[in-house]
């Protein structure tokens, strides 16, 4: 119990000398934000995913079959909104290659100009979603969060990937002494499970009972003091910038 406590408080408050410093809770808030966009997309935009694009493949499945409810257009304008800002993403872990808190900060900061766009086009629009409107949240969510997992990505610290969490699971019973396995580091998993549950239930909650722009307002503020944070905390060229070898 002791291991697994202290595995939860390395990934929520990671000390100073850290190899990953402050990396992982700034994942994890990403994976907070992947929990309220996606429950805002699939509640309100019409059973699609932005951030979850292996649900989003299953859900455009259903639409080909005819299933009600589900959209083929939807369903490729945010594969296509994701993969553009994949690309951007992709881009920017390119320049930022050898500095990780660098490619962070610039990957949250371009994020956060899509999901403020966002929140002002939620504002704007009424509910149920018009079809306008509809489509262009769908593009400026799923390109943010096509840079979010672009950047998460090259970043790569372990189990954070801010949105993927099925291999996570995975992890936890392959891995676990119970399997035969090295132990599966479950604290850390864990944490990423219940944050981005946490994030699903807080956007839901708000979809249903609030102006349905405040999930994206608070995943704003989320991403953009993220940004903020990595642009300090990155200064003068700390080993946690680099990554492992």
């Amino acid at each position: 119990m002791s291991a697994f406590l202290a595995d939860i408080r390395h990934t929520v408050a990671p000390d100073r000398q850290s190899r990953h410093g402050p990396l992982p809770p700034l994942l994890l808030s990403m994976t907070l934000v992947t929990g309220l966009v996606d429950a805002f997309s699939y509640l309100l935009l019409g059973h699609v995913f932005v951030a979850n694009m292996t649900g989003n493949i299953v859900l455009l499945g259903f639409a080909l079959a005819g299933a009600p409810g589900f959209s083929i257009t939807a369903s490729l304008t945010a594969l296509a909104s994701f993969f553009a800002g994949a690309l951007i993403g992709g881009r920017l872990a390119s320049w930022h290659s050898e500095h990780r808190g660098r490619l962070h900060s610039s990957a949250s900061a371009i994020q956060a100009l899509f999901l403020g766009a966002s929140v002002v086009l939620a504002a704007l629009s009424s509910s149920p979603v018009a079809a306008g409107f509809r489509y262009a949240l769908i593009v400026g969510l799923g390109a943010a969060m096509g840079i979010q997992n672009a950047a998460a990505r090259k970043i790569a610290v372990p189990d954070l990937t801010t949105t993927v969490l099925t291999l996570t699971i995975t992890g936890i019973a392959a891995d676990s002494t119970l399997a035969g396995g090295p132990g599966s580091k479950a604290g850390s998993r864990l944490t990423a499970v219940v944050t981005m549950l946490a994030g699903a239930l807080i956007g839901a909650l708000l979809v249903r009972h609030a102006p349905i722009w405040y999930p994206l307002a608070i995943a704003l503020v989320t991403i953009a003091s993220g940004a903020l944070a990595s642009h300090i905390l990155s200064r003068g060229d700390p080993a946690w910038v680099h990554a492992p070898a």
